[in-house]
C-alpha cells in the first residue's frame, strides 16, 4: 500500500503540487479572520473561580482597572512648590484620560478637619492655596501621617508620589481601548517630561500590564520570526551544503505556517502572547521532517543512486519514522489541552495541527519539489558531508569501545541531575512575566522599592443587611482585620474604611487625637459618613470602598511582590483570621495577582497528571512503529531522562517554575521522541537484516546521525530564539525546551547505544517479529 502511494506521488508530481496548493490557499484565506488579544483575562476560562470572584467584586465596587503614575523628582523632595504644582497639573490632565472615572493624588486628597462646629472637606493641595513653606510643611505633616496616603500615594520618606487613575473600560474592543488609554497617557507624560526634565515618571497598573502583554507579543512577532527565518536559512544552507535543498525546506516551512494560521482563523481562534510563538515553533519543527528526507536522499545520491531512486529510498526509509515523530510531537502538544490556561490550549492545538500539516507537506509536497529541483548530494565523499559521515562512524566506534564506562557514568549523571529537581519551586509572579529590562518591569521594580508593590489583594467583608458598615460591631471586626493585616511582614499598605471613620470621629471632636477611634454607635457612624459623602466632589466618592447599600466594604491590601505559593498562603491565612474573628460576616478575596497565583498552581498539577497519559500513548506508538516491545521499553530511557536532567539543571540555573515551564515536560516529550524514533528505526532495520548490535549501531550513526545533529541544532536554535523575547513566559520556555532537546541528543548518542549493547544483544528474527 505504501509502495503504491509513493509511486502515485512520484508519478504525478504536478498534480500533487496543484492539490497541495489548493489546500494551502483554502486554509490560508482564514488568516484574515485572526485578531490579537493581549489582556490578562485571556489566561483564564470564563468559569475560573478567582476570575468570577474578581468580576463579582468589580460589580459591587468601582472597577480596579487602573493606571498608576509614579513621580520621582531628582531632589527627592515631593513636598516642594514645584513638585506639588506638577502633581496638581498632572492630576487635572489625568481626568482627560479616556474612560477615566476617578483620579487620586496628593493634590486632590480630601483632607478633613474641624472648623468650629463644621466638618471642613477640601483638596489637600487646592488651586487657590499658596505653597509657602508653612503650607508645604502642613501638607507634608498631613500626608505622611495619613494611613490612606502613606506608602500608597506617597513614600514614607517623601521622595516619591503617585497618581492613580481608575478606568471603566467598555470592553467592547478591549485591545483597542487599552491602546487608546496608553497613547493618551504617553502623550500627556511626554508634555510633562519636556517641561520637567529633572523628574522621572514610571507607569504601572492593571491597564499598563495589559498593554505590556500586547506590546511584548507584537514585538516578538516583529523581531523573533524574522530572526528565526534568517537563522534557519543560514543553518540549512551550511548544514545541507545545498541552496536548493534549503529553498525546498523553506517552502515547506512557509506553507505549513500559512496553512496553520489560516485554519486557526477559520476555527475562530485569536493570537495571544502564547500563540504568536506558533510560527516560530512550527518553523523549527517543520525543518526536522524535511531535513531527514533530504539528508537520506543526499546519502543515496552520494552512493550513486539516481534522483528518483534516491527520493524513493528516502521515502521508504523515513515515511514511518516521520509520521511517528510527527504524531508523538502532536500528542505532546495536545497534552496542553489539560492546561488550566486557554491560550496554552490554543498553543497546543495550533502547533499539533501545524506539526501534522508539516508531516503531510514533507511526505507529499517535498518529494514532488525534489523531483523538480536539481538538489545536490551535499558534497563529495571526501569533503564536508563525507567528513560528517566519518565523524559519525568514529563516534559509533567510540561508544561501542567505551560502552561500560558510558553506561555507568551516564547513569550516575542522570540520577544526580534528576535529584536536583527538588531545587525547583513553583513561583508565579505576574510582574516577573516580563524581563528585567522591559519598561513595565522597571516601573514595577521602582515602585516596589520606593512606594508600594504591584501585588494587591482585595478583601470584601459583607454584613447581613443594608448599612451594615455603620454597625459598631461590623466596624470593629473590619478594624481588627485591618490591624492584623498591617502586622503581617509581606503587607506594605492597607486601605480600609475604618481609617476614614476614625479620622471623621476625631474631626467631629475638634480634632482631639484622643478621639481617633471608631464611632461609639450606629447613629454617629451613619451621620459622619453622610456628612463626609455629601462634601466629596464628583469622582472622589466612596464607591471604591463601599457598595451601594453599604452592606459590604472592600479592604485593599498592597503587598511585596510575592511568588504564587506565598500569595496563596497569605490569602489562606487572612481568610482563616476572618473565619475565626469575624465569623458573623462573609468574606472573599480577589485580585489579578491571586488569579495568576492560583492558575499557576492548578496548571502545574493538571500537567503533571497528564504526563503519564502522554507517556503511555507515545510508548504505544513507538512499540507499534518499531514492532518490538523490547525496543519500545528501551525507548522510554531516552524519552524520559532528558526532561529529568534538564529540570535538574534548571534547579541550578534558576529554580523557578512559572506558568509556561509547567507545560515544557509534556510539550518537549513529543519533540525529543523524534531522535529516538529515527535512531531506533535504523538500528532495528539493521538488526532485522541480521547484523549484530555493534554493526547496527554503526549503521544507525552513519545513516541518521548527521540528520539528528542537524535537526537538533535547528531545534535548539529555534527555541533559543524565544530567549530573546521580553516576555519571560516565552523566554524561559524557549531556554528550558532548548536545554531538554540538547540533553536528548547527548543521551541518544551516548547513553541509548550503551543501553542497546547491554540489553539488546539477543539476535533478531528476519521476519521482523521479536
Amino acid at each position: 500500500m505504501i509502495q503504491r502511494w509513493l509511486q502515485h506521488i512520484l508519478a504525478y508530481p504536478r498534480l500533487v503540487t496543484v492539490l497541495c496548493l489548493l489546500l494551502i490557499i483554502g486554509s490560508g484565506l482564514g488568516i484574515g479572520n485572526l485578531y490579537f488579544r493581549g489582556d490578562y483575562r485571556i489566561f483564564f476560562t470564563d468559569d475560573n473561580p478567582q476570575l468570577l470572584a474578581f468580576e463579582q467584586m468589580q460589580q459591587q465596587f468601582n472597577k480596579s482597572d487602573n493606571i498608576l503614575i509614579a513621580i520621582a523628582p531628582a531632589d527627592k523632595q515631593v513636598f516642594s512648590a514645584e513638585t506639588l504644582t506638577l502633581v496638581r497639573q498632572l492630576t487635572e490632565a489625568a481626568w482627560q484620560t479616556p474612560y477615566s472615572i476617578r483620579v487620586d493624588s496628593l493634590s486632590n486628597y480630601q483632607h478633613t478637619e474641624a472648623i468650629d462646629d463644621d466638618l471642613w472637606v477640601a483638596d489637600l493641595v487646592g488651586d487657590e492655596l499658596e505653597l509657602t513653606r508653612s503650607e508645604l510643611n502642613k501638607i507634608a505633616q498631613v500626608a505622611l501621617n495619613e494611613p490612606v496616603l502613606v506608602k500608597r500615594l506617597v513614600s514614607a520618606d517623601g521622595a516619591v508620589t503617585a497618581i492613580n487613575i481608575t478606568l471603566q473600560l467598555p470592553e467592547q474592543n478591549l485591545q483597542q481601548e487599552v491602546k487608546e488609554v496608553w497613547q493618551a497617557i504617553s502623550g500627556m507624560l511626554d508634555t510633562f517630561k519636556a517641561s520637567h526634565p529633572d523628574t522621572d515618571f514610571y507607569v504601572s497598573g492593571v491597564v499598563a500590564m495589559n498593554y505590556a502583554f500586547a506590546y511584548e507579543a507584537e514585538n516578538d512577532v516583529k523581531t523573533l520570526i524574522p530572526v528565526m527565518f534568517a537563522a534557519i536559512l543560514l543553518m540549512l544552507a551550511w548544514l545541507l551544503r545545498s541552496v536548493l535543498a534549503s529553498l525546498a525546506t523553506l517552502v515547506i516551512i512557509v506553507v505549513t505556517v500559512v496553512s496553520t494560521l489560516g485554519l486557526a482563523g477559520w476555527a475562530g481562534l485569536f493570537l495571544s502572547t502564547a500563540t504568536v510563538n506558533v510560527p516560530t515553533i512550527l518553523m523549527t519543527l517543520a525543518v526536522a521532517d524535511s531535513v531527514h528526507l533530504i539528508a537520506s536522499m543526499q546519502f543515496a545520491l552520494r552512493r550513486g543512486d539516481s534522483r528518483l531512486q534516491a527520493i524513493q529510498y528516502s521515502l521508504k526509509r523515513n515515511i514511518m519514522p516521520v509520521f511517528i515523530t510527527s504524531a508523538t510531537t502532536a500528542i505532546g502538544f495536545l497534552t496542553l489541552n489539560f492546561s488550566e490556561v486557554p491560550i496554552l490550549r490554543d498553543l497546543g492545538n495550533m502547533t499539533a495541527v501545524g506539526v501534522m500539516l508539516a508531516c503531510l507537506f514533507s511526505l507529499v509536497l517535498l518529494p514532488a519539489l525534489l523531483l523538480f529541483l536539481p538538489v545536490s548530494a551535499g558534497q563529495h565523499k571526501d569533503s564536508a558531508a563525507g567528513s560528517a559521515d566519518s565523524t559519525m562512524l568514529w563516534l559509533a566506534n567510540m561508544v561501542i569501545r567505551r560502552q561500560q564506562p558510558l553506561f555507568w557514568g551516564m547513569s550516575i549523571v542522570i540520577i544526580g541531575c534528576s535529584a536536583l529537581i527538588t531545587l525547583n519551586t513553583i513561583n508565579d509572579e505576574a510582574v516577573k512575566y516580563f524581563a528585567a529590562d522591559t519598561e513595565f518591569r522597571q516601573a514595577n521594580d521602582f515602585l516596589e522599592q520606593n512606594l508600594t508593590g504591584a501585588t494587591t489583594v482585595d478583601f470584601v467583608i459583607s454584613g447581613d443587611q443594608a448599612s451594615a458598615v455603620n454597625q459598631p460591631e461590623f466596624l470593629t471586626a473590619v478594624a481588627g482585620f485591618t490591624e492584623w493585616l498591617q502586622r503581617q511582614p509581606e503587607v506594605q499598605h492597607v486601605n480600609s474604611i475604618t481609617d476614614t471613620m476614625k479620622r471623621l470621629n476625631k474631626n467631629m471632636h475638634q480634632d482631639d487625637p484622643a478621639y481617633y477611634r471608631l464611632p461609639e454607635n450606629q447613629q454617629q457612624a451613619a451621620q459622619y459618613l453622610l456628612m463626609y459623602e455629601m462634601s466629596l466632589p464628583f469622582g472622589l466618592d466612596l464607591n471604591n470602598q463601599l457598595n451601594l447599600d453599604k452592606s459590604a466594604t472592600r479592604v485593599a491590601v498592597s503587598l511585596q511582590n510575592l511568588g504564587s505559593k506565598q500569595l496563596t498562603a497569605f490569602e489562606s491565612r487572612a481568610l482563616a483570621y476572618l473565619a475565626e474573628h469575624a465569623s458573623a460576616y462573609s468574606a472573599t478575596a480577589a485580585s489579578t495577582a491571586l488569579m495568576f497565583a492560583h492558575i499557576g498552581e492548578r496548571n502545574m498539577a493538571s500537567m503533571l497528571q497528564t504526563l503519564p497519559l502522554a507517556l503511555v500513548l507515545i510508548s504505544l506508538l513507538l512499540v507499534f512503529s518499531l514492532r518490538s516491545w523490547r525496543l519500545g521499553v528501551l525507548s522510554l530511557i531516552p524519552n524520559i531522562t532528558p526532561a529529568l536532567v534538564a529540570f535538574g539543571l534548571w534547579g541550578l540555573l534558576s529554580g523557578e517554575i512559572n506558568l509556561a515551564l509547567s507545560v515544557v515536560a509534556g510539550m518537549s516529550l513529543g519533540i525529543i521522541v523524534d531522535d529516538t524514533v529515527h535512531f531506533l528505526s535504523k538500528y532495528r532495520a539493521a538488526r532485522v537484516e541480521g547484523q549484530a548490535a555493534e554493526q547496527a549501531i554503526r549503521y544507525a550513526f552513519t545513516t541518521v546521525g548527521r540528520a539528528l545533529w542537524i535537526t537538533t541544532v535547528v531545534l535548539v536554535t529555534g527555541f533559543a530564539v524565544l530567549m530573546l523575547s521580553g516576555f519571560r513566559l516565552n523566554s524561559d520556555m524557549g531556554m528550558l525546551t532548548a536545554l531538554v532537546i540538547l540533553v536528548a541528543l547527548v543521551i541518544d548518542f551516548l547513553y541509548l547505544p550503551a543501553c542497546l549493547l547491554k540489553f539488546d544483544a539477543k539476535e533478531y528474527k528476519t521476519d521482523a517479529t521479536v
